[in-house]
């Protein structure tokens, strides 16, 4: 198949998960999730599950399963925690659970921003991967970094991604 073909064999309506990792934000002060869930939500798709959870490997690991046992999510999108200060643990948490990971997204958000912030990108550890047959990504905190990463890759290739992780009959 061509990748016109594969993407056209893709779902043009999406359920997402949307949970925030962070120490310091709730539902009043978290910029990250709403500035996802508006993103989404703009492009036709659904948001069917919101959390927010500390920076606490423990809380992220449930969070996450939660999110990829839920029947009606089809892509869990994380923001925070993908730092290097010592309380970022999103990374860490995330690579220690997945079934497998999806090397280009963290690549390719990283070369993206690089083109925003110059060498500052390598603090980033932005990551995707796949848990259960789903896809998960792990997107910084930071405001202007969600909003690079859904317009230029999250949303572009999100039914592409969601269809190949489901395998040729969308199981």
């Amino acid at each position: 198949m061509s990748l016109e073909q594969h993407k056209g064999c893709a779902p043009a309506k999406l359920r997402f998960a949307v949970i925030t990792i962070s120490d310091t934000r709730d539902a009043g002060t978290d910029r990250g999730g709403p500035l996802l869930v508006e993103s989404v939500q703009g492009a036709g798709h659904a948001v069917v599950l919101r959390e927010i959870v500390r920076d606490e490997r423990a809380e992220i690991a449930a969070a996450v399963r939660r999110a990829v046992d839920c029947g009606d999510v089809d892509l869990v999108l994380c923001t925070g925690g993908t730092g290097i200060a010592p309380r970022d643990v999103t990374y860490d948490t995330l690579r220690g659970i997945l079934d497998s990971e999806i090397p280009g997204f963290g690549e390719l958000f990283r070369w993206l921003s690089f083109r925003e912030i110059g060498a500052a990108t390598i603090l980033s550890r932005a990551l995707g991967g796949l848990l259960g047959g789903k896809v998960v990504l792990a997107l910084p905190g930071s405001p202007k970094a969600l909003r690079l990463a859904m317009d230029e890759i999250v949303l572009k290739e999100a039914g592409h991604l969601v269809a190949q992780a489901r395998g040729p009959r969308g199981a």
